[in-house]
């Protein structure tokens, strides 16, 4: 169940209270009594991985594992045409 922030607009209580997505708002503080309560904004607790997801979502560290891939996948030429002795012409 998710976590969410709340704060009393009378007299500043803030806490955490843990509740469906479908329960309904709290709206009476449990330190003044008061229904001035209102749900702040917060960041999630959670982060979608796993497969089914697209590449470029939360694209981040693997870049240099995918150059790795690049350079390894084309033919590199471990001779040099300088000198006249090559059988290549």
């Amino acid at each position: 169940m998710p976590i969410f922030d709340y704060q009393c607009s009378k007299c500043g209580h803030t806490f955490e209270a843990i509740q469906k997505i479908s329960d309904s708002v709290l709206t009476d503080c449990p330190e003044c009594g008061e229904s001035m309560l209102k749900k702040m904004v917060s960041a999630p607790s959670f982060r979608l991985k796993g497969g089914g997801w697209y590449e470029t979502d939360f694209k981040g560290g693997n870049k240099k594992k995918d150059e790795k891939k690049k350079e390894s996948s084309s033919p590199k030429s471990s001779h040099s045409c300088a000198g006249g002795g090559c059988a290549c012409k």
